[in-house]
C-alpha cells in the first residue's frame, strides 16, 4: 500500500501502557502495513513516514488534510469530536482511547479504558469524558485520570448513550430495558411513583430490544433497534409515541435534523441479509414516509450536515461517501471515495460546526476530510489546558524589597533537624500590630454612660474597615474622606484613587422630614437646576441633562402633546418645563420614570434596576447608560414620529424632511448606505438611518499614535467581513460589507463602548501620547499650574496671551478633541479631522482619568445649529382640559360625583384663587437604622405616590365647590394606602371595582399645568410636599401655603386641623382625611389671615395673634379637644383680645 500522503504523527507511536500491548502485535495486523518498519525493543514504534509539503484544499469542498495512525493494527470502534475543545477522540477494539489536537492531529493523551472490551461510545463532558463498553460506563478526565467508574450487570450488553441533559445519561443495549443514570451521584435514577411506596431505579422498559443507536430532539426521544425500527417516545415518561418499521434486516444508522428522519440499514433477501441502497425517509410533521431515497452506495451511516441546506452524508464501509438531498435525488457526481489503510471503515462522526468529517479504519487510521484549510471543529471552543513543564530548576527570582512577598514561595526541603528560625522563647516576644488610634472627633463628641462611650460616626471611613499603613510614605492616602465614588477602583483600592471635588457623590443625610429639610442649594449654587437621585432607575439623570441643552431638544419636545398616557415625549416636556421654571430649585423626574417603568421594551433590555441592584453597584454603569441613550433616542422618535411635521423646521418648503419624521429624526438621523460585495463580483446596495454610533477601535490597540478623527470615520464608515446570502451564488458566501452616510446628522452621538481594561488602556496610552505631542509642540515651555507670577505676566505682555500657554493639569488626560470638522466630499465620502481654534483652550470636558472618569456617551452638535430651527416654545395645553371626561371605573355613577366641572364662563384668569389638596398612597416603606446612641437614622425615605387631587373654587358665586376630584389610577403596588391619613381605601384605585372618578395621573398633572401656566394662586396646607410628589413646579408668587402664613420664625408647624379649630371653629379629619374639606378649610383660613392682617397692612397686630396661638397650642399639647370638652377659642380671653385689636 501506497503510505505516502499519510501525517508524520504517524512515527509517534509511544510505547504501550499494558503490557498486552507490548511488542506482540494484534493478530488482525495486516502484514503489509509493516513494509520499511523495523520495530523498537522497547516498543512498538514507527519511522518517520513521508509526507506531502503541502495538502491544497478547496473552500467549500470537502478533501481529506489528515490521517494518523492511533493504534496500530487494532480497528478503530469509534470517533467522537469534542464539543467542549478542538479535540477528537478515538476508541479502539482493544479498549484504548486516544486524543489528538485540532486539526493537524497532535496527539494530545493516549490510555487504556478498558482492558478487553471495545469502546462501543464516546461522550464528551465539560469536566471529562464519558467511555462506554459493554457492561463499564467510566468517566475519565481528558489527562486520562479516572472521575468514576461505574460497572453493570454483567449479564447485559450495552451499545449506545444518549445524553438527556448536563447530569443524566441513558444507556441502551440488547437488553429489553433502557438505564437512566445521574451523573451527580453516579447512581440509577431512583423514581417512585407513590409516596407510600420505596423508590426503585429507573428503568424504562422497551417492548422491541436491541437499541443500538439513540437521538434526542426538543420533541422525542429516538431509538433504533437492531429489529430494523424506529420508536419516537416521549421526553418525559419515556413511553412510545410512535414507531416506524423501516428495515425488514437490521438498521445500520438514521439521524433527525429539523422535521426528517433518515435511516439506512438491511433487508432480507433470499441469500440473507443484504445492504438496502434506498434510505427510508419519515416526515415527522405527519408520521408517515415520504419517498425513499435511492443512492450509489451501500449505507452504513449517515449523518445530516446542515451547513447551507439540509445535506446527508451517506458513507459505506468500502470507503464511499456520497452527499444529496434527503428529498432530492442522489447524483453520482456527489460522491468521493475515502482511501482507508484497511479494507473497511468502522466508524464516522462531523464535528459540531460541520467543517470536519472524522473516519476510522479496521487497521487503527483516522482520517480527517475538511472543508477550508484552516477548521475548527466548534463555533466556540475553549482553550485546552496542556501539560506545564517542570519549574523546579527555572524557579523566578524573588525581590526581598517587597513586603508582601509570600515567603511560602521558596522551596524548603523536609527536615527534622531544628531550623535556623526556632529562636527559642527568651530570645523572641510577639509585636502585635498596634491599632490605629481614635478619630478626635470621636472623642471630643462622646458621652459616657458608666464605662460605655456612646459618639455619633463622623464617617471618616468605611464602616467595619480600619486602613493599615505598610508604609510611612502611605500617609497621605490613609484619610478615607478622599475616598472615590466612580465605580471604577472602588473595590480594590478604594483610597488610592482621588476624585475631584466636583465630581464626587453627595450623600443626602435625611431627618425625620426626609428631604424636605435638605439643603440643596449648599452644593448648587448657579440656576441651574439639578435631579434628585434618590428616586428608583435616577441613574438616566445625567443623559436627561445633556437632552435639556441640547437648544432643539428641550424647546421642540415641550411643544409635543398627546393622548397616549405613557408617552415619554410628554412626561421629558413635562419635566423640561419644570426646569426652565425651577431657577436653580431641585427638580425629580419621578413621574418620567415612572413611564418608563412601563414601557416592556426598557425591561426588556435590563434597564430597569431594581433597588438592590443600585444599592450593591451591580452591572456595568457605562454599559447601562449606553443602551438607555439608544432606547431613548428610538422612543422618542417613536413618539414623536407620527404627530410632528415639517412645521417645527425652519427650512425652504419645509424639504427636511417627510411629514412623518419627528424631530429625534431631524436632528440625531444620518441616512446610510449598506453595500454587501461578494466574492462572485454581486454588489447589492441597502438603504438604512441610524440615530447613534458606536465607536469601534482598532484591533492592534498597541498602536503608539491613533488619531482620534480616524477612528471616528472607521466606525462610521465601518467595513467588516462576514457571512451573507448572495442572491447570485444562491448560498452563504464571504462578503464585505461597508457602510457609507449620505449626509451629516445635526447632532452626531457616539457611544464610546470602554466596557473593558482593553479599551481603557487604549484611551489612557493615547492620552499619554497626545501629552507627549503637545509637550513638544509648546517646546516644553508650560507652566504646571494655571497660575501665573507677577513676572510671567510681564512677559507675556497682556491677560489674553496667557491663553496660548496651557498648563500641564490642562493636556492631561486628553485624547478627544473638541471640536471636529466633518465633510462630505464630491466622490461621496466623509472627511473627518479635529478642527480647533487659536484661541481655543484644553476644556476639562475632553479630560477623562481612566481611572475614575470614564468615557461612555460622545455627543458632537453643528455651530450653527439653533439658527436651523424654531425655538419658540408654545404652550400645547389648551382649556378644554378643565372640561368633563369620563372616567375609567366601571362602577362610576352620576350620583357618586363629588365635584362640578367648570363651564366655559368659570374658566380661571391670572390672579384667581384655587383651593389644592392631595393625598398620597406609600410605593416603598422607609428604610432606617438605629443608631448606637439610640437615635433613628433615615437611610433612604419612603416613596409616595398621589393618590388623589382636589380643587375647589375659591372666589364666585360657586366658592367652595370643587371643580376638580380626581382619583389617580395606578398600576405599581401600593404597600400602604395610610388610609387613616389619606381616606383612600383598597380597590379605589382600582379601575374595576371603584366607584370613584377615576383618571390617569396625565390627565390630572394636564389641568394643574393649565392652572399654573394662565397664574392662578393655590391656597393649600403643606402644599410643597403636595407639589413635590405629583412632580410639579410652581412659582413661589403663585403658592399661597396656610402652614407658612401661620408660622412664626424657629417654631413648629401648625396642623391645619388645630389651625381651623383655633381661628374657624370647625372640627376636620376627625377618622379620616377628605381633600374637599381639607382645601375648603384652607381657603377659609386664608380668609381669616387676610381679615386679621388687614390684607397685610397690619404685621404686628398679625403677630401678636400668631403668639396667642403658639400660647395656645401649648398648653392643649397641640391637641384639638373632643367635642365635650373645653369650649370653641373664640369665647377665650386669648382670642378676645385679638379681636378687639
Amino acid at each position: 500500500m501506497n503510505f505516502e500522503g499519510l501525517d508524520p504523527a504517524l512515527a509517534e507511536y509511544a510505547p504501550a501502557m499494558h503490557s498486552a500491548l507490548d511488542p506482540v502485535l494484534d493478530a488482525h495486523l495486516n502484514p503489509s502495513l509493516l513494509q520499511n518498519v523495523e520495530l523498537d525493543p522497547e516498543g512498538v514504534a514507527l519511522e518517520a513516514l513521508p509526507v506531502q509539503e503541502s495538502v491544497h484544499i478547496m473552500e467549500g469542498v470537502y478533501s481529506e488534510l489528515h490521517s494518523v495512525v492511533a493504534e496500530v493494527g487494532v480497528p478503530v470502534s469509534v470517533s467522537h469530536f469534542d464539543l467542549h475543545e478542538e479535540m477528537l477522540w478515538v476508541g479502539s477494539h482493544g479498549g484504548h482511547a486516544t486524543s489528538f489536537f485540532g486539526p493537524a492531529l497532535e496527539r494530545y493523551s493516549s490510555f487504556q479504558v478498558n482492558g478487553s472490551d471495545d469502546i462501543r461510545q464516546i461522550q464528551s463532558l465539560e469536566n471529562g469524558i464519558l467511555f462506554l463498553t459493554k457492561n463499564n460506563l467510566k468517566y475519565m478526565a481528558r489527562g486520562g485520570l479516572i472521575i468514576f467508574d461505574y460497572l453493570l450487570d454483567e449479564s447485559e450488553d450495552m451499545h449506545s448513550l444518549l445524553l438527556t441533559d448536563s447530569s443524566t445519561l441513558l444507556v441502551g443495549g440488547l437488553q429489553s430495558h433502557i438505564l437512566e443514570i445521574d451523573l451527580n451521584t453516579v447512581q440509577e435514577t431512583q423514581k417512585s411513583h407513590s409516596p407510600w411506596f420505596p423508590r426503585f431505579p429507573a428503568q424504562y422498559a422497551v417492548e422491541t430490544p436491541g437499541v443500538t443507536v439513540m437521538r434526542q430532539t426538543n420533541r422525542f426521544f429516538f431509538c433504533g433497534h437492531t429489529t430494523g425500527k424506529v420508536s419516537l417516545r416521549d421526553l418525559r415518561t419515556f413511553k412510545v409515541e410512535h414507531e416506524f418499521d423501516a428495515f425488514s434486516g437490521s438498521l445500520s444508522d438514521f439521524d433527525v435534523h429539523g422535521n426528517l428522519l433518515a435511516t439506512c440499514g438491511f433487508s432480507s433477501r433470499l441469500t440473507g441479509l443484504a445492504c438496502d441502497r434506498f434510505l427510508k425517509v419519515y416526515d415527522l410533521r405527519m408520521m408517515r414516509a415520504i419517498t425513499p431515497l435511492q443512492v450509489h452506495v451501500d449505507p452504513a451511516f449517515l449523518r445530516f450536515i446542515p451547513t447551507y441546506t439540509s445535506r446527508l452524508a451517506i458513507i459505506s464501509q468500502s470507503g464511499q461517501c456520497q452527499f444529496c438531498e434527503p428529498t432530492g435525488l442522489a447524483n453520482p457526481a456527489d460522491i468521493f471515495h475515502v482511501n482507508p489503510v484497511g479494507p473497511l471503515l468502522m466508524t464516522f462522526d462531523v464535528s459540531a460546526s460541520k467543517q470536519a468529517l472524522a473516519f476510522g479504519d479496521s487497521e487503527g487510521c483516522v482520517h480527517l476530510w475538511t472543508d477550508s484549510p484552516e477548521p475548527s471543529f466548534n463555533p466556540y471552543s475553549r482553550e485546552t489546558e496542556f501539560a506545564l513543564p517542570c519549574l523546579v530548576d527555572s524557579l523566578p527570582p524573588l525581590d526581598w524589597s517587597q513586603d508582601l512577598l509570600p515567603l511560602s514561595l521558596i522551596p524548603v526541603p523536609l527536615t527534622t533537624d531544628t531550623l535556623l528560625s526556632d529562636w527559642p522563647a527568651a530570645n523572641s516576644a510577639p509585636a502585635p500590630r498596634r491599632a490605629p488610634p481614635v478619630d478626635a472627633e470621636i472623642l471630643r463628641t462622646m458621652k459616657k454612660v458608666g464605662f460605655i462611650g456612646y459618639a455619633p460616626n463622623p464617617r471618616t471611613r468605611l464602616r467595619n474597615q480600619i486602613p493599615y499603613r505598610l508604609k510611612e510614605s502611605d500617609s497621605e492616602f490613609d484619610s478615607f474622606s478622599q475616598v472615590t465614588e466612580s465605580p471604577v477602583g472602588r473595590e480594590e483600592e478604594p483610597h488610592l484613587h482621588m476624585v475631584s471635588k466636583k465630581y464626587r457623590k453627595v450623600t443626602i443625610r435625611y431627618s425625620r422630614l426626609g428631604l424636605e429639610d435638605f439643603d440643596f442649594k449648599h452644593y448648587n449654587k448657579t440656576l441651574f437646576a439639578g435631579l434628585e437621585p434618590h428616586i428608583p432607575n435616577a441613574y438616566c439623570n445625567c443623559m436627561i441633562q445633556v437632552l435639556y441643552f441640547l437648544e432643539p431638544v428641550r424647546c421642540l419636545i415641550q411643544n409635543h402633546l398627546c393622548q397616549k398616557e405613557f408617552c415619554l415625549a410628554c412626561e421629558l416636556g413635562f419635566l423640561f418645563h419644570m426646569l426652565d421654571l425651577s431657577r436653580g430649585d431641585p427638580c425629580q423626574g419621578s413621574n418620567f420614570l415612572r413611564a418608563f417603568r412601563t414601557i416592556p421594551e426598557a425591561s426588556a433590555l435590563g434597564l430597569i434596576l431594581a433597588d438592590s441592584d443600585e444599592a450593591s453597584g451591580k452591572g456595568s454603569l457605562a454599559r447601562l447608560i449606553q443602551r438607555w441613550n439608544r432606547f431613548i433616542l428610538t422612543q422618542l422618535h417613536q413618539d414623536l414620529q407620527e404627530l410632528e411635521g415639517p412645521q417645527a423646521y425652519r427650512g425652504t418648503g419645509g424639504s427636511f424632511c417627510s411629514s412623518g419624521d419627528s424631530v429625534i429624526g431631524q436632528l440625531f438621523s444620518c441616512e446610510m448606505e449598506n453595500c454587501s460585495l461578494c466574492r462572485c463580483g454581486s454588489e447589492t446596495a441597502r438603504a438604512s438611518s441610524t440615530l447613534l454610533f458606536t465607536l469601534s477601535y482598532p484591533e492592534d490597540k498597541t498602536g503608539k499614535n491613533c488619531d482620534f478623527a480616524q477612528v471616528l470615520k472607521r466606525s462610521i464608515c465601518l467595513e467588516q467581513n462576514t457571512q451573507a446570502w448572495c442572491d447570485n451564488c444562491e448560498k452563504y458566501q464571504p462578503t464585505i460589507q461597508t457602510r457609507n452616510i449620505r449626509h451629516l446628522p445635526d447632532i452626531l452621538v457616539i457611544n464610546c463602548e470602554v466596557n473593558s481594561l482593553k479599551e481603557a488602556d487604549f484611551w489612557r496610552m493615547q492620552a499619554e501620547v497626545a501629552f507627549k505631542m503637545a509637550i513638544k509642540k509648546h517646546g516644553g515651555d508650560i507652566s504646571k499650574n494655571k497660575e501665573f507670577a507677577l513676572a510671567d505676566w510681564k512677559e507675556l505682555g497682556s491677560p489674553e496671551g496667557m491663553l496660548m500657554c496651557p498648563s500641564t493639569e490642562e493636556l492631561k488626560n486628553v485624547w478627544l478633541p473638541f471640536s471636529i470638522r466633518m465633510k462630505m466630499t464630491k466622490n461621496k465620502g466623509l472627511d473627518v479631522c479635529s478642527w480647533t481654534d487659536g484661541d481655543e483652550m484644553q476644556h476639562e470636558a475632553v479630560q477623562f482619568d481612566m481611572n475614575w472618569k470614564v468615557p461612555a456617551i460622545l455627543y458632537y452638535i453643528k455651530r450653527n445649529l439653533n439658527s436651523k430651527y424654531n425655538l419658540n416654545i408654545k404652550n400645547p395645553i389648551e382649556a378644554n382640559v378643565l372640561l368633563a371626561e369620563a372616567s375609567l371605573a366601571r362602577k362610576q355613577r352620576k350620583t357618586h360625583t363629588t365635584f362640578i366641572p367648570l363651564m366655559l364662563n368659570e374658566m380661571p384668569q391670572v390672579g384667581d384663587l384655587v383651593g389644592l389638596d392631595a393625598e398620597f398612597v406609600t410605593l416603598n416603606e422607609e428604610e432606617a437604622e438605629l443608631r448606637s446612641d439610640g437615635t433613628k437614622s433615615t437611610i433612604k425615605p419612603s416613596q409616595m405616590s398621589v393618590a388623589r387631587i382636589t380643587c375647589v373654587r375659591g372666589q364666585g358665586p360657586n366658592e367652595g365647590i370643587p371643580f376638580i376630584d380626581d382619583y389617580i389610577s395606578t398600576q405599581e403596588q401600593v404597600v400602604d394606602y395610610l388610609t387613616q391619613y389619606s381616606g383612600i381605601k383598597p380597590g379605589d384605585l382600582d379601575a374595576k371595582i371603584s366607584s370613584k372618578h377615576l383618571t390617569t395621573l396625565k390627565s390630572t398633572y394636564l389641568k394643574l399645568r393649565f392652572l399654573i401656566d394662565i397664574g392662578v394662586k393655590f391656597v393649600g396646607h403643606g402644599l410643597q410636599k403636595d407639589f413635590r410628589v405629583i412632580n410639579l413646579m410652581v412659582p413661589k408668587d403663585q403658592v399661597l401655603d396656610t402652614v407658612y402664613l401661620f408660622h412664626m420664625p424657629r417654631k413648629r408647624m401648625i396642623s391645619l386641623r388645630f389651625l381651623a379649630w383655633y381661628f374657624l371653629d370647625l372640627k376636620i379629619q376627625g377618622e379620616t382625611h377628605d381633600s374637599i374639606e381639607d382645601a375648603r378649610t384652607a381657603l377659609q383660613l386664608y380668609r381669616k389671615y387676610l381679615e386679621l392682617s388687614k390684607n397685610g397692612t397690619e404685621p404686628e397686630s398679625f403677630h401678636k395673634v400668631l403668639k396667642g396661638l403658639y400660647e395656645k397650642g401649648r398648653k392643649m399639647d397641640w391637641k384639638v379637644p373632643e367635642p365635650e370638652g373645653q369650649t370653641s377659642p373664640k369665647s377665650a380671653a386669648v382670642f378676645s383680645s385679638v379681636l378687639a385689636l
